[in-house]
């Protein structure tokens, strides 16, 4: 992995964490307007989850850095994104695997799991390198989703 600087999300928690993580994928924009990106085509994939929140569970973590790379790594890592229906949409634009809703879909993802531990921190940030030059952050809307 590739050291890098991410933005930072102005927050009041007492803990920060940050995982890097890289999956390899495949993906097509099902948009006419899309160019070339409505042909299948791969890649590698690289993010940045921000987690934070004010207490620790029983082991001492925000979350398990390795757990937080499960969720991630072994649901999209040498898949066609497309083919993932509980994510993804071919019919629905808001919903096609562009790098923007994989970002989405990424923090949506973390955050569902995070609600099921005792100490329910916050997926704050998601940065998503899709290629050298392009990337996208997904900051979800403070309390949308949330109980």
């Amino acid at each position: 992995m590739i050291q890098q600087i991410y933005p930072s999300v102005p927050h009041s928690y007492a803990y920060e964490l940050n995982k890097d993580l890289q999956f390899a994928a495949a993906h097509f924009i099902p948009s006419e307007t899309a160019g070339k990106c409505r042909n299948l085509h791969g890649h590698t994939y690289f993010a940045n989850i921000t987690v934070a929140g004010d207490t620790l569970d029983e082991a001492g973590f925000l979350v398990n850095f390795s757990i937080l790379k499960q969720w991630i790594h072994d649901r999209f890592d040498h898949t066609v994104l497309n083919d993932d229906t509980a994510s993804f949409s071919e019919q629905q634009p808001d919903r096609f695997p562009t790098t923007e809703v994989v970002a989405r879909t990424i923090a949506e993802i973390v955050q569902r799991h995070l609600d099921q531990t005792v100490n329910r921190p916050r997926c704050l940030q998601v940065y998503l390198r899709e290629t050298p030059t392009s990337y996208c952050i997904y900051r979800p809307k403070a309390g949308a989703g949330h109980e």
